[in-house]
């Protein structure tokens, strides 16, 4: 081999080492704020952590993210008041097929939402139908049209790439104001349906028994009931025969309880509880009973829902006093870790390389002294 030969060796192996070298190993960080402070003070007020994965890797490509978010999310915090483990996924858009499916059902999974193409047979598809809570993109209008008995999302990204995205404080203050709104979240409004079409009542003499089984699912969430038709309410006790408490017409956040309002009693029961309605006479043979869509039978519910939330106090940080509720979807972020081998071969090369040119210049000139 000539000199030519030997000296592009030697630099190809000196610049081919790192580009050869394994790929920096991935780490994932934790968001503590979930565990510390805003977590605990958002559940509490009623929040929902649901999941959306991990940074930049597709669900339907990666399955692993689905058991993997779970695991991290129930680690941090319970996933909503009325249950530990997270039922409810985001999905950034595309059409879920089968194997994700079958995955998320496992990992129990109810609810994926809100940018999906398709609707798989057994989970429930929420739809983004607010718009968007950020500045000069809201719309009041669309908030305000929406229809009885409906649940409005609203979508909210605290960050695009280095910028900081901006609420619009004026729909703030409007959804904050407006007292027909059932403040809720994803997993709320699925369950507490569900719960107020499992309600029974029982009818003997002159009293009503509502009562609310345990149910099958992860969360044990409260159902409404309105019941028509009735003669003159004396009191309602429940299952240790104390005073039910009354709600008020202002009453957002999901609770149970009961009022009267247009010849209707409109009461709120827990799973597991049972209520006796005790009337004045026996006449209950015309009372007529339904399962309620929102609590406190309030026009429409609504939840804000956060997406890609990898820092809950930047994107939760404008709303810690608010009375809105927002249903979390996190997603855990990656960041590089450090791989030891690697930095070794990058220092090597960089005492390497300098050494080795000397010795080809040094050798060149040998060369061509002798030649």
């Amino acid at each position: 081999m000539g000199r030519l030969g030997v000296k592009g060796v030697i630099l190809i192996i000196i610049f081919t080492i790192p580009t050869v070298s394994p790929v920096m190993a991935t780490e994932w960080k934790s968001d503590g704020w979930i565990k510390n402070l805003i977590g605990p003070e958002r559940l509490v007020l009623g929040d929902e952590f649901g999941c959306h994965g991990f940074e930049n890797i597709d669900i339907n490509d990666e399955q692993w993210i689905i058991e993997s978010c779970k695991e991290y999310l129930s680690s941090q915090s319970n996933s909503s008041r009325w249950g530990k483990y997270p039922i409810s996924f985001g999905i950034t858009s595309g059409e879920i097929d089968n194997l994700t499916e079958s995955n998320l059902l496992n990992a129990g999974f109810k609810i994926i939402g809100d940018q999906v193409t398709n609707t798989p047979n057994e989970l429930f598809v929420m739809e983004m139908n607010g718009g968007s809570l950020e500045k000069n993109v809201a719309n009041i209008s669309l908030l305000n049209s929406a229809n009885k008995d409906t649940l409005v999302s609203i979508y909210w990204i605290a960050r695009i790439y280095d910028i900081k995205v901006r609420e619009d404080k004026e729909v703030v203050e409007w959804l904050e104001s407006n007292e027909k709104i059932w403040y809720t979240t994803w997993g709320e409004w699925y369950n507490h349906k569900i719960s107020s079409q499992s309600i029974n009542i029982s009818k003997e003499n002159n009293e009503l028994t509502v009562t609310l089984s345990v149910t099958n699912n992860s969360w044990q969430v409260p159902g409404s009931i309105s019941i028509e038709n009735t003669p003159e309410l004396v009191s309602i006790k429940d299952s240790n025969y104390v005073d039910v408490p009354i709600l008020n017409e202002t009453d957002q956040n999901l609770k149970p309880g009961w009022r009267n309002t247009d010849n209707k009693i409109l009461l709120t029961i827990s799973p597991g509880e049972s209520y006796t309605l005790i009337f004045e006479n026996s006449n209950l043979n015309s009372t007529i009973s339904n399962p309620l869509i929102t609590f406190n039978d309030l026009h429409n519910g609504v939840t804000v829902v956060g997406h890609h939330v990898s820092n809950l106090r930047e994107s939760a940080s404008d709303f810690l006093n608010s009375e809105i509720l927002f249903t979390w979807l996190i997603e855990r972020s990656s960041e590089p870790d450090f791989n030891w081998p690697i930095i070794g071969i990058a220092i090597i090369t960089l005492i390497a390389t300098p050494i080795a040119i000397k010795w080809l210049i040094l050798k060149d000139k040998y060369d061509t002294t002798l030649g």
